[in-house]
């Protein structure tokens, strides 16, 4: 079996075109589980078959805990793309990188605008044996890169349709 690599730098080129073009598409199917509802009994799975995760109401919202939850999975996805755009920068850029950690928090919360719920994120970027302001600029261009980082500050396209 070949040894793992990291994607190529090159994916940092920039693209010069009038839309979008896809490189790859995530799909998930989430069931409701015995409580037929999600985030209290759900199952989650990728359409390859390489995530399977079973989700449960976690104690602080009144859950037995026991399973993921939605913020955790949208967590590790922040945390590991941030972490992943954050090495391809170093990595064209000559910096050394060793030990790098990426500790992503997403909140669930009530929102006091329309009295229902709000999501907030938060990234805390470990670089030991980096100069501080060298570290400080390349975590101010792995965000303006990472695309979660920017889903997280200008929002998302999206669309919801009835199947």
């Amino acid at each position: 079996m070949p040894s793992l690599q990291p994607p190529p730098t090159s994916l940092l080129d920039k693209y010069r075109g009038d839309a979008p073009v896809a490189l790859y598409t995530a799909c998930v199917r989430v069931d409701g589980g015995e409580a037929g509802h999600a985030r209290a009994s759900g199952v989650v799975r990728s359409d390859d078959g390489a995530l399977t995760a079973q989700l449960r109401l976690p104690p602080e919202l009144g859950g037995p805990g026991g399973g993921s939850n939605p913020e955790q999975l949208l967590a590790a996805g922040y945390a590991a793309c941030f972490h992943g755009a954050l090495a391809l920068l170093a990595q064209r850029a000559g910096i050394a990188l060793s030990g790098v950690s990426v500790q992503a928090a997403v909140t669930f919360a009530r929102d006091p605008v329309d009295g229902l719920f709000v999501l907030s994120a938060q990234i805390r970027v470990g670089l030991p044996g980096v100069e501080r302001a060298l570290a400080a600029e390349l975590v101010r261009n792995t965000e303006r890169v990472c695309p979660y980082a920017k889903m997280f500050r200008d929002g998302i396209e999206h669309a919801v349709a009835l199947e």
